[in-house]
């Protein structure tokens, strides 16, 4: 009972990281990479699908992604939800191919998008407290029972709390490096 409870909270905390480490992805840094254009919705036959599914996302240089539609009449779909998913993106058709250029960050939006990925992390920190929480809760409830002894849910706790200061690590670790990569010129 103890081994699950550890390894549950375990398994969560690695969650809770790994959706920070696929959020940290969609932050623009002036660099080009594909993962930008994974949440992109199409209209595709009136149902939305994402980008990746309609299309063949490549990079073009350090700072141009290509997106080449596997339809031709999709061209002017995905190039027009490029443009309407608030990425700062602005497509441009070439026949066939849609190139979004990369702009350059100034330092202002810099400085926005570190806010946002200091409050990416912060979210990602509650999450893995809540998890400790959790876990504690369930320790408590199997001592209430008379499952483990005093001792057992002690030491099950501590744990517990190394799980969450390594998760709370690892996250900085995250920050730290997202910011430098933001900051970079």
């Amino acid at each position: 009972m103890l081994e699950d409870v550890k390894k549950t909270a375990e398994q969560k905390m690695q969650k809770s990281i790994e959706a920070l480490r696929n959020d940290l992805q969609k932050v623009r840094t002036g660099r080009a990479h594909t993962g930008l254009l994974d949440h992109v919705m199409v209209d595709y036959y009136g149902s939305a699908v994402a980008v990746n599914q309609v299309a063949s996302v490549s990079l073009g240089d350090a700072h141009t992604i290509n997106v080449q539609p596997f339809e031709k009449d999709m061209v002017s779909k995905v190039e027009k939800a490029i443009r309407d998913a608030d990425l700062g993106l602005n497509p441009a058709t070439n026949g066939q191919l849609i190139r979004v250029p990369m702009p350059m960050l100034t330092e202002e939006r810099r400085r926005d998008l570190t806010k946002i990925v200091r409050t990416e992390g912060e979210g990602a920190k509650v999450a893995v407290r809540n998890v400790r929480r959790d876990a504690n809760d369930a320790l408590k409830k199997l001592l209430k029972d008379k499952e483990i002894s005093e001792d057992d849910e002690r030491r099950a706790q501590d744990v517990v709390q190394k799980l969450t200061d390594q998760a709370v690590a690892d996250i900085d670790l995250l920050l730290q490096a997202k910011e430098a990569d933001l900051m970079a010129v």
